[in-house]
């Protein structure tokens, strides 16, 4: 962290938790914000921000807040570490991050803080950072730099352990409902051109809601079938509806069966783009014509390319 004061909204991302948890602390135990310009609101500063991450850390533990209060009251100030961020004076106390944290690589404080607030079952603190980015900086920025890091982190540690199944659960009705709001208030006119499905017993939906809700925010109209689509009926919704492109989806190898390309590539009414989005491709068994988008930004590139490509040639 560098050295600046920070919001409420600031710190409440860093720690993984609601704005409105952030009052109460101040309210009720005087964990407020220190630094006052007149005029402005007040900020929080480093120990401000120390403070807070004990608080944060026993009251996690299962200690009262109250008591909880008192330790980040009485805890020294704190020093800079070599990173150049500060780190929160030590407590006798062991936390639950320490064993049990969700890894999210490099990605930055807001991840952390969403992490932290994933493993506490917070679905208000989720919900809250989720709603901010993509507020801020748009569907693309906050799946790859926010969600995308904290569930492959989540589905890390599940892999290690074979637990945190009930945070994955919760973490993933927060994301679906936030990109399904983001879906809703970008809602593109005209004809439907991108068709969005899943593979055939392909269950993991995330990702394609994340591309439903970027092009929706690019202005582009689609249509989602959703998860485990048969190859039957996908290409007679190919065949209904005409689409421009069709975004097939595979998580895992095991629904990544390229005879699903093959029959859209053969289907009476073609698409002009095939794309198989998500890491169940190999790109070497991809049929000939078949466009494999090496991530969300490029899959929405894509897609509103073609649209326009054809949008233009009916015009002409």
């Amino acid at each position: 962290m560098v050295d600046e004061a920070l919001s409420a909204g600031a710190v409440a991302r860093r720690l993984g938790v609601a704005v409105t948890t952030l009052r109460t602390w101040h309210q009720r135990y005087g964990l407020g914000p220190s630094e006052h310009i007149p005029g402005h609101h007040r900020r929080y500063t480093a120990s401000d921000l120390a403070r807070l991450e004990i608080m944060r850390r026993l009251t996690a533990e299962g200690v009262s807040p109250a008591e909880a209060a008192r330790w980040a009251r009485q805890a020294p100030e704190p020093m800079p570490n070599g990173s150049g961020t500060v780190a929160p004076a030590r407590i006798h106390a062991t936390g639950r991050d320490g064993g049990g944290s969700i890894p999210v690589g490099r990605a930055g404080p807001a991840a952390r803080g969403l992490a932290r607030a994933a493993m506490r079952l917070d679905a208000a603190a989720i919900s809250e950072t989720i709603a901010h980015a993509l507020a801020a900086s748009g569907v693309v920025a906050t799946w790859e730099g926010l969600l995308r890091p904290v569930l492959a982190g989540i589905g890390e540690r599940h892999a290690a352990t074979a637990g945190l199944i009930e945070v994955e659960h919760l973490m993933s009705r927060c994301v679906s409902e936030a990109l399904a709001a983001a879906s809703r208030a970008n809602v593109p006119t005209g004809p439907a051109r991108i068709l969005l499905s899943c593979a055939d017993e392909e269950q993991h939906t995330l990702p394609l809601e994340a591309l439903a809700a970027a092009l929706a925010e690019a202005g582009v109209s689609y249509r989602m079938l959703g998860a485990r689509v048969p190859v039957a009926a996908l290409v007679e919704a190919v065949n209904r509806t005409g689409p421009a492109a069709v975004v097939l989806w595979s998580h895992t190898r095991a629904t990544a069966d390229p005879t699903q390309l093959s029959a859209l590539l053969a289907a009476p009414r073609r698409p002009l783009l095939v794309l198989a989005a998500g890491p169940g491709w190999r790109a070497d068994t991809l049929p000939a014509g078949v466009v494999r988008p090496v991530d969300l930004a490029e899959a929405v590139s894509l897609s509103a390319a073609v649209r326009d490509s054809l949008d233009q040639s009916r015009r002409d």
